[in-house]
């Protein structure tokens, strides 16, 4: 790849309706219905981990209570994420944190063209919401044992961790709480089919992160003055 072809996984497009039900711009049409009468103080946006964690007891244990929102498609990557944010579902709410968990599904991108992906979605948010504060998550690790997409999420996570340091309001946490074993492996009661997480699991995730969010939110950050 050139410099001058553009980064498939930081170009916004719409996910290929290739079931034939519709059912992802549905979604999207949902989001943004529901952007338009609900005022969260917290935005969960990306791929399945996020949409499923809305099933678990966890959810309504820790971020309903937060006046959380939450806009997880399955299947999505960063390019999906990047069309629907484009495409009006940052348009009527302001959240105080925007949780973004995405990556994991860019199949056939590099990790460097991913956190192109992911860096293209925070200037997106920052662009809509300038006043709100953007929480970036660590992909985690997939497979029961040692495989390239491991190595490449790795990856994905220290590029992005350093292309966020240097932005304001923006932050990268890890929530990997150790799914790798000593030997290389990861426990099905963590993660049921090696990628999406068991109650157990979330547990173990959304915790730390629960407490960081708080944290967050006691915590807004205070506006810069304008320069001229």
């Amino acid at each position: 790849m050139s410099a001058e072809d553009p980064n498939p996984a930081a170009t916004p497009t719409p996910c290929e309706d290739t079931q034939g039900d519709g059912r992802w711009i549905s979604l999207h049409n949902r989001f943004v219905s529901d952007s338009k009468d609900k005022e969260p103080d917290v935005l969960f946006v990306g791929d399945s981990l996020v949409q499923l964690m809305h099933q678990f007891g966890v959810w309504r244990q820790l971020f309903s209570p937060l006046h959380a929102l939450n806009f997880g498609v399955g299947g999505d990557a960063t390019q999906h994420v990047l069309w629907r944010l484009s495409n009006g579902e940052l348009d009527n709410i302001s959240p105080k944190v925007v949780v973004l968990w995405v990556g994991t599904n860019n199949h056939g991108h590099t990790a460097e063209q991913i956190c192109g992906g992911i860096m293209a979605i925070v200037q997106v948010i920052k662009n809509k919401l300038p006043h709100t504060q953007i929480l970036v998550l660590g992909i985690l690790p997939r497979g029961k044992m040692p495989n390239p997409l491991r190595e490449r999420n790795a990856t994905v996570n220290k590029l992005v961790q350093e292309a966020i340091s240097t932005l304001p309001h923006a932050f990268f946490l890890n929530v990997d709480p150790g799914f790798v074993h000593s030997d290389g492996s990861i426990s099905h009661q963590d993660m049921y089919d090696y990628l999406h997480l068991t109650p157990h699991g979330y547990q173990a995730v959304c915790e730390p992160l629960h407490a960081h969010l708080k944290s967050m939110l006691d915590n807004p950050p205070t506006p810069r003055p304008l320069t001229g």
